[in-house]
């Protein structure tokens, strides 16, 4: 057989790809320096279905022998890691490249994926909100309080980096009778999987300890249970849960995803009832082994939670496995509600919070200042309103940049900056360059008007105090900037729900900051939720497995467009799903409505009717009206842009009976916005309110307007990258089948002489030709400028190592400008 290969643009070749498997992307590279990224390790998917679906045990068995032998038989060289049989039927393997197309032809290989690197995710943020109020915003503390249930004998498995169950929140003691009650270390203390750092360590080194060294897993432990054992501590979403530690990261750096499947293993055999992952892979498919294997976990009984991804600056189709997986919880994070500030105190007592201005000195603890003078709005092109020398300038937001009201006032002589917001609530400013010691503060608009209202009586001082308050957090409640986009790949609605994730004060090792400390991710918001999983078991035992995620749906609750909270407009379904998740109204609802989520896929056929079936357990009958309540959409491929060209609905009835213990049904028929752009993504809530009052049910819907399969994932736009020969393909495969730019190529595809493809798209600087992306306007309506960056399509498996992680990332070095600046290659 002789395939012809002509000349294509738009990706880099790199020795990875073979019979058609599409392999992870990784960093991206600069056009003119291609690297070699082909994964050292694949999972080997043989033909039967696993041990959770049914095949029994000598089968599996049989089948893996054969492997072996066969293996054995055609010479194919690799080394076995691990052996699955319960989640996943085959292998994980370490083998060259050059090995993997005579591994995929072994009698029985059905499949193989890319072993892909995970990352230890970990982010401290400076501010120190209270958990009591991440719980006060999902409905925790009353289910505590005034429902009285703690999750008391529910089993949680945390997969992460251990527990350092000395911790008093978190029991002080490790086994039966203990908090920690099981676990398992799959990898060791040295263990790290990053081949790019000094440090790495691929070997695992397991034993039967689970310990944290490294200070994730046991914040994520706190979030979902702990109890606080001492004055300052930290009392978790259900605080008298059972917990199983699974420990799949060293003190530092990554892991794998086989070690990740090994412990789904464990935490089934070991009876947990709920799994939580504060870990996964970006722009992933929910075909991936880590997804489908958490699916089987749940057809097994076990609730799985994972964390939908940290990849918000990166785009749409960022959610990660395992969260994508079809029955796993994916979760979205929203910000807390309050931040934990210190204060000065103004001459009338009043006790005023600020957040210290990045890269500024921190202010004293204590003592008095000079007084204070109001300088306007202190920019360059406008007259101060007084004279700062010797003073502390007192200045409003907006207009100019905070360095440039900062370096004027210090220039002018002012011996600290006071900045007031110019819309409410208390912020923290930055990208200040310090000078001679001076300090600057961000404080809420109200205080600064108070501030000004006192100066009218006579001077001001500010008193530094060392007292800490709980500060109202501008961005509460609204979703956090780096959650993740859906929908996932074959445009299933993710993520699932959301729950506080950004700034969360929680346990840390007794050896790190003094045993707390403050993270935010999507890391911190999966683990709310499944404490308020083990609530709502706790509450009602009897509730499948596969059950719980709509009981969850139905009862959550849809936040505004962080964009922009005012204007109204509900944030995008793909990226907080059902919204806040409320955990004592899934507790207390008496109606379930099914399927709790509807995901339309591509609008090109039409509208899409659907039939929902609701469901009464309550005493008496009820008629429900019916509603639509529309969220924003998104424009462009990966920007995004944001619209307010909404679906329409119609339903089958105005309002619908149900009676007592008993179901109906109705039709929905949804139609995209022929207005919207295609490639866009729009949603939204069918809303049931019950007649007489009672509570609210709700079904997120989501769906792709225009034709998916149209999308062009391969250009031969001449504009764009070319492919480059690499320096692994001049070395592994015979000189006339390395690509160049200017020469068609002919493969024979046998002997070896087989094309190996990697598509990486990059991002050029402006001036290469591309385009920078422009920040999303105030007001939906009108599309940004479109990143270059663009997102394959392919079928699955599909995956990108970029990790779902518990760090609040910025725009990557690769990805487009932000704000108007130069974009990086």
């Amino acid at each position: 057989m002789r395939t012809r290969f002509t000349r294509l643009f738009g990706l880099v070749l790199v020795l990875v790809t073979v019979l058609g498997l599409a392999v992870p992307a990784g960093a991206q590279h600069a056009v003119d320096q291609p690297v070699n990224e082909t994964p050292q390790s694949w999972f080997v998917e043989l033909a039967s279905p696993p041990r959770a679906d049914g095949t029994d045990a000598a089968t599996l068995k049989r089948e893996k022998d054969a492997f072996r032998a066969e293996a054995r038989r055609k010479g194919v060289k690799f080394n076995e890691r691990y052996a699955f049989d319960t989640l996943f039927n085959g292998f994980s393997v370490q083998a060259d490249p050059s090995q993997l197309p005579a591994l995929a032809r072994v009698a029985g290989v059905k499949a193989l994926y890319p072993v892909v690197e995970l990352t230890r995710p970990v982010i401290a943020d400076a501010n120190e909100p209270e958990m009591a109020t991440a719980l006060a915003m999902t409905g925790a503390d009353t289910t505590q309080s005034e429902l009285g249930f703690t999750g008391r004998g529910i089993r949680v498995a945390v997969m992460d980096s251990g527990v350092d169950y000395h911790h008093p929140d978190l029991g002080g003691c490790f086994g039966p009778g203990c908090r920690v009650v099981t676990g398992y270390d799959f990898v060791g203390d040295a263990f790290n999987a990053d081949p790019s750092s000094p440090a790495y360590s691929p070997t695992p080194a397991p034993d039967a300890d689970p310990d944290d060294c490294g200070g994730h897993g046991t914040h994520v432990a706190g979030i979902i249970g702990a109890n606080t054992a001492q004055a300052g501590g930290v009392r978790g979403v259900a605080p008298d849960v059972t917990f199983g530690a699974y420990r799949v990261f060293g003190c530092g750096g990554s892991t794998t995803a086989d070690i990740m499947i090994a412990a789904m293993e464990r935490a089934l055999t070991d009876d947990m009832q709920i799994l939580n992952m504060s870990i996964g892979s970006a722009f992933q498919w929910p075909q991936y082994p880590t997804a489908t294997a958490s699916d089987r976990l749940v057809n097994k009984g076990v609730v799985v939670v994972a964390s939908i991804g940290n990849s918000g600056a990166d785009g749409l189709y960022a959610a990660g496995a395992p969260g994508l997986g079809n029955k796993v919880i994916g979760v979205a994070s929203f910000d807390n509600s309050h931040i934990s500030a210190l204060t000065f105190r103004l001459p009338d007592g009043r006790q005023v919070p600020y957040l210290p201005m990045s890269t500024t000195p921190e202010p004293p603890l204590s003592g008095t200042t000079p007084a204070v003078v109001h300088l306007g709005r202190g920019c360059n092109a406008d007259a101060y309103l007084g004279d700062p020398m010797g003073k502390v300038a007192l200045i409003e937001r907006g207009a100019c940049t905070f360095n440039e009201k900062y370096q004027r006032a210090v220039g002018a002589s002012a011996v600290q900056v006071v900045i007031y917001n110019n819309v409410p609530g208390i912020f923290a400013g930055g990208s200040i360059t310090a000078r001679d010691g001076v300090s600057s503060v961000g404080i809420a608009r109200a205080d600064g008007l108070a501030i000004l209202e006192q100066l009218k009586a006579g001077a001001v001082t500010l008193e530094w105090t060392d007292v800490r308050v709980n500060a109202q957090n501008p961005t509460g409640g609204l979703i956090s900037s780096f959650s993740s986009y859906g929908l996932s790949p074959d445009l299933n609605l993710k993520p699932d729900i959301g729950a506080p994730g950004g700034l969360i004060r929680s346990t840390y090792p007794l050896e790190k900051s003094g045993g707390y400390a403050i993270l935010s991710g999507t890391s911190m918001s999966s683990p709310h939720v499944a404490g308020g999983v083990a609530l709502l078991l706790q509450a009602r035992p009897r509730t499948p497995a596969q059950a719980v995620r709509g009981i969850l749906q139905n009862s959550a609750d849809p936040k505004p467009w962080n964009g922009n909270p005012g204007l109204g407009f509900l944030d995008n379904v793909h990226r907080q799903g059902a919204g806040m998740v409320d955990v004592d109204d899934a507790i207390l609802s008496t109606t379930k409505v099914e399927p709790a989520k509807l995901a339309l896929g591509e609008s090109e056929a039409g509208p899409a009717t659907r039939t929902l079936t609701i469901e009464n357990n309550g005493p008496a009958a009820v008629t429900y009206d019916l509603a639509h309540a529309p969220a924003l959409s998104t424009i462009g491929s990966t920007g995004p842009g944001f619209d307010t060209k909404f679906a329409s609905v119609a339903f089958g009835a105005a309002s619908v009976t149900v009676p007592a213990g008993g179901t109906a049904t109705v039709d929905v028929t949804i139609a995209a916005n022929t207005a919207l752009a295609d490639g866009g993504q729009y949603g939204g809530y069918l809303v049931f309110t019950p007649q007489g009052g009672g509570q609210t049910y709700r079904v997120p819907y989501a769906g792709f307007k225009g034709d998916y399969q149209a999308i062009k994932v391969l250009t031969t736009d001449p504009a764009l990258v070319e492919l480059q020969a690499t320096a692994a393909c001049q070395v592994r495969v015979p000189a006339p089948s390395c690509y160049t730019a200017s020469a068609d190529t002919t493969f024979t595809m046998k002997d070896g002489d087989i094309p190996y493809a990697r598509v990486h798209w990059t991002t050029r600087r402006a001036g290469c030709g591309w385009r920078c992306a422009t920040p999303p306007p105030a007001s939906p309506g009108t599309a940004p400028t479109s990143r270059s960056t663009s997102r394959a399509t392919a079928p699955p498996p599909a995956s990108s190592p970029s990790p779902s992680t518990g760090r609040r990332r910025g725009a990557r070095k690769s990805s487009p400008c932000r704000t108007g600046g130069t974009c990086s290659c």
